[in-house]
């Protein structure tokens, strides 16, 4: 078995976001905060935007639902480069020393069309990427085998077998989606831990 190709995911392993860096700023009051992010601006109606559906509407809804949070809802997207803190040290070497060895690197994420630009802009890093699936871009969001499948079809790499592949995210159900694939997938919980599981997959980095 040999290894030809290493597809990262962002949020968790290269890029710090957590909407809590915004939200800390605009309610002060941790019990008010907790039900904002749990009935509000939650991760099931985030997720929405990361399959295609457009902040202007996802404002709408929600507001439509919360008046009373209707400045603290739009700001989820007016101040969404708030939330994106930077990248994450430990996570980029390990890109880093894989890039150095020479494998070739990929990039799949849950990310909405409308925000992976400000990112793009901002962190030169994404452009050493050979390609980037957006989930935003297609309508898909992981762990839908599709987005797993268009990722695939974009590595060209001639003859590449699904278990040639890696992908890397910290979302333990991504993951293993992957590995439902016949792709080797990692459950990125720190840098050290997934640079051993990817040595012992024979990479050499």
């Amino acid at each position: 078995m040999t290894i030809r190709a290493v597809v990262f995911d962002f949020g968790g392993v290269l890029f710090d976001w957590n909407p809590d860096y915004l939200y800390r700023k605009l309610i002060n009051n941790e019990k008010e905060r907790k039900f904002f992010f749990s009935h509000v601006c939650n991760s099931e109606w985030n997720i929405e935007q990361d399959r295609g559906r457009t902040w202007a509407d996802a404002i709408a809804i929600k507001q439509a639902e919360f008046p009373e949070y209707s400045d603290l809802i739009a700001a989820f997207y007016s101040r969404w480069n708030e939330m994106l803190r930077g990248t994450l040290p430990d996570g980029v070497a390990l890109m880093e020393r894989l890039e150095s060895a020479n494998i070739p690197l990929y990039g799949l994420t849950n990310w909405s069309d409308e925000t992976f630009p400000y990112a793009w802009e901002h962190f030169p890093l994404l452009h050493r990427f050979k390609d980037i699936v957006v989930s935003g871009r297609l309508g898909l969001i992981k762990p839908d085998p599709a987005i797993y499948q268009a990722m695939f079809e974009r590595i060209h790499l001639t003859g590449l077998q699904p278990n040639e592949l890696v992908f890397i995210d910290d979302v333990a159900k991504n993951a293993h989606a992957a590995s439902q694939l016949g792709w080797h997938g990692i459950h990125h919980t720190n840098a050290n831990e997934t640079a051993k599981q990817l040595q012992q997959l024979g990479l050499k980095f």
